[in-house]
C-alpha cells in the first residue's frame, strides 16, 4: 500500500496508507453518549487527551456539541467556550495532531487559529457550507 501525505494546518502533515492512525475522541460536552460527560471541564479534558496520546493516539478529535440522537443544540459561542481552551492547551503538545469536530465555519476558523490541524465535520460541509 502506498502512503499518501496529507498537508494539514500549521505546517503539519499526516501520512496515510502505511499504518493505522489512532484517533482519540474527546467530547467536551456534559451530555456525551460515549463518556457520560466526564471531560467537560478543560483540565479533565486535557488529562484525558494526554492519556490518549500516551496510549498511542496520533490525533485527538475535540468536539463541543453532542451528535447523539435527540441531543440539545448548543450555540456557537457555547461550543467555542467548550473547545477552544482545550485546543489551545493541546497546541503545545508537539506529538499530537488536533482535530476539531464542528459543522460551524466560524468555530472551525477559530479552532484552526487556536491550533487545530484538521476539521472533522460530520455533516460533510453541508449544514453550513461557508
Amino acid at each position: 500500500m502506498t502512503a499518501r501525505r496529507w498537508q494539514l494546518a500549521h505546517g503539519r502533515h499526516l501520512d496515510l496508507g502505511g499504518k493505522a492512525v489512532v484517533v482519540g475522541i474527546l467530547n467536551v460536552t456534559p451530555d456525551s453518549f460515549s463518556d457520560g460527560g466526564q471531560f467537560d471541564a478543560p483540565e479533565k479534558a486535557l488529562a484525558q487527551a494526554r492519556r490518549m496520546i500516551g496510549e498511542g493516539a496520533l490525533v485527538v478529535d475535540v468536539g463541543g456539541e453532542s451528535t447523539r440522537p435527540g441531543a440539545a443544540a448548543v450555540s456557537a459561542s457555547q461550543e467555542q467556550a467548550r473547545i477552544l481552551p482545550v485546543i489551545e492547551a493541546l497546541a503545545g503538545v508537539n506529538e499530537v495532531l488536533i482535530s476539531v469536530d464542528t459543522y460551524r465555519a466560524d468555530t472551525a476558523r477559530l479552532a484552526v487559529a487556536a491550533g487545530a490541524h484538521i476539521v472533522n465535520d460530520v455533516w460533510g460541509l453541508q449544514r453550513e457550507p461557508d
